[in-house]
């Protein structure tokens, strides 16, 4: 266990089956915390020598991989407010990373998709991480491999369940 993590005080009626849970979702936190703040700033300081940030590159991998999305479908995808997607949208449009077309079944409405520029400047900064991860994960056998994999994947989905996966939720007062 880390010298950070603080164990949360039990009950004296806790069993020590509580006393292990309490002590692994402590673990859980920090290295999950962890993990997320060494990506962010990797994933920050690679993005950037693409001239674009790391929520707009989210963005365009949303759209390149997608296909067109209406602006709150792409809000909602990566759980920002309208007018923070709204901003990102903008910046890509700018710099010729996407387009607006018309909504094919709603004239109000417009798509937002990838250009060819915004597909190949997405495409090559997938490559960039993925030739990272590579190198990250060739030290682990491929059960274990598989396995990260999966755990990550049922953490985030149950994660965005817990959370209703809406932009600007609240926490519950109480």
């Amino acid at each position: 266990m880390s010298p950070k993590t603080a164990l949360p005080v039990l009950s004296p009626e806790a069993s020590p089956a509580d006393a292990g849970l309490e002590r692994d979702t402590a673990e859980l936190y920090d290295a999950l915390s962890e993990l997320v703040r060494v990506y962010q700033f990797r994933d920050r300081d690679r993005i950037c020598c693409y001239d674009v940030s790391v929520t707009q590159c989210y963005a365009l991998e949303t759209l390149a991989r997608q296909g067109g999305m209406t602006l709150n479908d792409l809000a909602a995808q990566l759980y920002l407010d309208k007018s923070t997607a709204s901003r990102v949208v903008d910046a890509l449009e700018r710099k010729g990373y996407m387009t607006r077309l018309p909504h094919p079944e709603d004239r109000r409405a417009v798509l937002l998709e990838a250009t060819a520029a915004g597909r190949a400047l997405e495409g090559k900064i997938r490559d960039s991480i993925l030739a990272e991860e590579r190198e990250l994960l060739a030290g682990f056998a491929p059960e274990v491999r598989r396995s990260m994999t999966q755990l990550l994947r049922r953490l985030a989905r149950a994660t965005a369940m817990r959370g209703g996966g809406e932009a600007g939720s609240c926490c519950a007062t109480g």
